[in-house]
């Protein structure tokens, strides 16, 4: 490993007879934390997420919405088509999004099996994920039923002035056919930290020069960005953008926006089509964060999203536009 990057578990020191939830993996450049990795009891994100200064730049499981995990991946409406008598099928319909059952859907958990990481150089580092997608326990399944299973990496490109952060998620589907969506909760995510909303004087930002939630929610621009004071006068920003699926037809894909006032940004591809997995089959899924010190730079981040390296593979999954009812993607507050 470059002796630039530390990249340890968190050690606590408890008292004996007491133990931690989850576990949780440090990644330090130069020194200066950047980020952790945390298990969760319901499925992993990066929190906490720091600055190049050293600002906290993420909030992890805020009072209103306890799913939101700082920088985190997740999906509702993921339906595993189960073959019964008679040549026909039924759906399982599970929620990896929310940590409860959720209009009638069960709730699963993303569950880490594993999890390395290996320094590329002096600036850039990888951390490497298997994960595994699992039901409840029920009837019939009493360990819970694993429908995807999935390896994720995440590439840090680190500097002075900002952190870029490239994720590739690629699901499998196991046993049976898996379709995700349509769903307006998922699948690239980000809380900002509680004074970097627009409620307490942040801003959001998008690519083409857009500005406020109303005009970034919606088709997604290239990218969007939640920057707000940090304290003694800095700023500091999250940038979310250059989703794909890079085993799906790209002309096919329409990538959704939800961003909001109280902290929260959305990038979904899932949210207006479902995708189906045949048995056995794979899609890759991509984007990228900027973590960046002071007010958002239109011209850097276009720049930056540009730059976003791709990752293709073969298509094994195809889209099924529409779908979904009213009831099960838009009620109460119209978003997470």
């Amino acid at each position: 490993m470059s002796a630039d990057f530390e990249f340890v578990d968190e050690r606590i020191h408890l008292p004996m007879g007491a133990w931690a939830r989850t576990e949780r993996s440090l990644l330090r450049w130069r020194g200066r934390a950047v980020l952790g990795l945390t298990a969760g009891a319901w499925r992993p994100c990066l929190f906490p997420v720091y600055s190049p200064a050293g600002f906290l730049v993420t909030s992890e499981s805020p009072a209103d919405h306890p799913h939101h995990g700082s920088l985190w991946l997740a999906a509702d409406h993921v339906h595993a088509w189960v073959p019964v008598a008679g040549g026909s099928h039924e759906i399982y319909a599970y929620n990896f999004y929310v940590n409860e059952v959720f209009q009638g859907r069960a709730p699963g958990r993303i569950v880490q099996e594993t999890v390395s990481g290996q320094a590329l150089d002096t600036q850039r580092f990888r951390i490497t994920q298997t994960l595994r997608w699992q039901g409840p326990q029920e009837w019939g399944a009493p360990d819970g039923r694993v429908v995807l299973r999935e390896h994720r990496v995440w590439t840090l490109e680190a500097g002075p002035r900002h952190h870029v952060l490239d994720v590739e998620s690629s699901l499998t589907a196991q046993q049976w056919d898996v379709e995700i969506g349509p769903t307006r909760h998922a699948y690239f995510n980000v809380r900002v930290a509680e004074p970097m909303s627009v409620m307490s004087g942040g801003r959001l930002s998008g690519a083409g020069g857009l500005s406020g939630s109303s005009s970034l929610s919606g088709p997604a621009p290239h990218w969007v960005d939640a920057s707000g004071p940090v304290g003694g006068g800095h700023w500091a920003g999250v940038a979310l953008g250059r989703v794909r699926i890079s085993s799906c037809p790209q002309e096919d894909m329409q990538v959704s926006c939800f961003a909001s006032d109280f902290g929260v940004v959305t990038l979904n591809p899932f949210r207006h089509q479902g995708l189906r997995l045949r048995a056995g089959a794979s899609l890759t899924c991509l984007a990228r964060y900027v973590v960046h010190d002071g007010a958002a730079d239109g011209s850097v981040l276009d720049a930056l999203f540009a730059a976003a390296p791709e990752s293709p593979c073969e298509p094994q999954a195809r889209w099924r536009a529409g779908g979904g009812s009213d009831d099960d993607n838009d009620e109460g507050d119209g978003q997470r």
